[in-house]
Parts: structure tokens; C-alpha cells; sequence
């Protein structure tokens, strides 16, 4: 047998290619972080300056530290965040328990409908909100970007959800009955601890969809001090009138990228876990 077919049977070649495509996608990465520790001159050398050397740390402090606009942007992305979560649950919990329990009628009618909304691009929707919520007075406001948001995550969040309520057996919420449960009681204690992979991975969907959204406050906001982070990266970009500071914009970007990074890595196991268990029975 040949050198290269033991390679190839050993499986080394699959993990070169597997390999390859990991280093592609992630260089862009590296090139964000390398970016945002070079000096101007060194993000426009020429030929480019893969490692930076020596490592710059002017962008983080004058853009992000010593920045008040950036630090009230990423209280505003936290505080929109947990918000969106928080009513996403709230709303698609007990849709989605109906929809898998309830013999409605059009049940298998309001899933296509949640099902074709997907296919809507977010600035469908974003006039019709802006006319309502400025008919109602909630522009510049928290509640207008919470809304905003849940109503993009909403959908898919149900979509998420329904399937765990499928797997989760009838006859246990029976049981609790017997026991002396009512429906909500049971619902509550039952079936709720029985879809935890189901909720964590609906809850953290809804915190980076509207942790990384910028187009519901590119439109409902124009007070800066209610600006999330993703419009406080945008104006970080336009330093002067004519040059984009790209070390700052790049130092942002970062900063908005790691509460993504430490979360997915905190709740890897229940997110992929509640993405393959979703995927079960529809």
C-alpha cells in the first residue's frame, strides 16, 4: 500500500481539508483582532503586515474605554437584549405548547404562516413599525427596539420550540394531573424542566438576534444616548471627514463579538443539543 493511500485511509485527508476550510474561515477573524491592535500606518502597509508587531492597544481605549457613547451603547445592546429574550420566551413558550398540545383548527395553517415569515427580509417590516411607533410615541425608545426585535425572533423561535413539546409524552402531564396538577401547574413543572435544551437555545437565538441587530435601530432610533452597539460601531467609522478610522471600527466590532463568543461557548452543549432535538419530530 502506497504512502498515500495509508493517508488517505488513516482519514488524514479528510482532516487536512477539514482544516483548511476551519483556517479560511477564521481568518477573517484574525484579521478583525490583528487589525484592531495595529497603528494606521501598519493597517495600510504594503505588502500587508500579517502579525502585528508591536502590539497597539490606542484603539480599545479611545474608541471603547474612554468612549461614554460606546460604554452607553453596550448597557443599551445588554439591557435590548435581555428584553427581547425575556418577551420572546414569554410569547413563544405557550404559543408554540399550543400549537404541539392544542388540537387547533388552522394549527398546520399558523405554522406554514410562521414558516413563510422567515422568508421576509427584516426591513419588510421596519416602515410599518416605524409609522406605528411613532403614532404611538414609542420612538427613541427601549420598548420600541424590544418590540422591534421579538417581532423578527417570534416566529422562528416557535418554530424552534413546537418540537420539543412533541417529544415531551402526554401522558406525563396526565400523570401530574392525577396528582393533583392542574394544566398550568403541570406545564409548569412538567414540561417546562423537560424542554430546558429547547428554551436555552430560543432565549440565546433572541439575545444575539437583537444583540447584533441594526437595522430596527438605524430606523426607530436617533437619540444617541439610546443607540445599541452596532450603530455606535457605524459612527466610530467616520472619525474625520474624509478617512475611516478602521482601527477603532475594527476594536468595536471585537468588543460586540466576545459576550457572543462567551456565551455560545457557556451554552455550546444546550444549543447544539436543542438545535438536534428540535430536529426530531415535526
Amino acid at each position: 500500500m502506497t504512502t498515500f493511500a495509508q493517508f488517505r485511509r488513516r482519514g488524514y485527508a479528510r482532516t487536512l481539508i477539514g482544516t483548511l476550510f476551519v483556517l479560511a474561515y477564521l481568518f477573517p477573524v484574525y484579521w478583525m483582532i490583528a487589525t484592531s491592535l495595529k497603528t494606521s500606518g501598519a493597517i495600510f502597509a504594503s505588502p500587508p503586515q500579517i502579525v502585528p508587531a508591536p502590539l497597539v492597544f490606542s484603539a480599545y481605549i479611545d474608541a471603547v474605554i474612554n468612549n461614554p457613547l460606546t460604554i452607553r451603547a453596550i448597557i443599551n445592546s445588554a439591557i435590548i437584549g435581555v428584553g427581547t429574550m425575556a418577551l420572546t420566551l414569554l410569547l413563544a413558550t405557550p404559543a408554540a405548547y399550543a400549537l404541539a398540545r392544542l388540537k387547533l383548527r388552522g394549527g398546520a395553517l399558523m405554522t406554514l404562516l410562521l414558516l413563510i415569515t422567515q422568508l421576509l427580509p427584516a426591513i419588510v417590516i421596519a416602515t410599518p413599525l416605524f409609522v406605528l411607533f411613532s403614532r404611538i410615541g414609542l420612538l427613541n425608545s427601549y420598548p420600541a427596539l424590544i418590540l422591534a426585535d421579538t417581532t423578527i425572533t417570534l416566529p422562528f423561535a416557535v418554530i424552534i420550540m413546537r418540537p420539543f413539546f412533541l417529544t415531551v409524552p402526554s401522558e406525563l402531564e396526565a400523570a401530574a394531573k392525577i396528582d393533583g396538577c392542574n394544566q398550568f401547574s403541570a406545564f409548569w413543572r412538567v414540561v417546562l424542566p423537560l424542554v430546558r435544551p429547547g428554551l436555552i437555545t430560543v432565549g440565546l437565538f433572541a439575545f444575539l438576534a437583537a444583540w447584533n441587530d441594526f437595522i430596527a435601530p438605524l430606523i426607530l432610533i436617533s437619540d444617541d444616548k439610546k443607540s445599541p452597539l452596532p450603530l455606535a460601531i457605524a459612527s466610530l467609522r467616520q472619525q474625520t471627514t474624509f478617512t475611516i478610522d478602521y482601527g477603532a471600527t475594527e476594536a468595536g466590532v471585537v468588543v460586540m463579538a466576545v459576550p457572543c463568543l462567551i456565551l455560545f461557548v457557556i451554552l455550546q452543549r444546550h444549543y447544539v443539543r436543542g438545535f438536534m432535538s428540535g430536529a426530531i419530530k415535526g
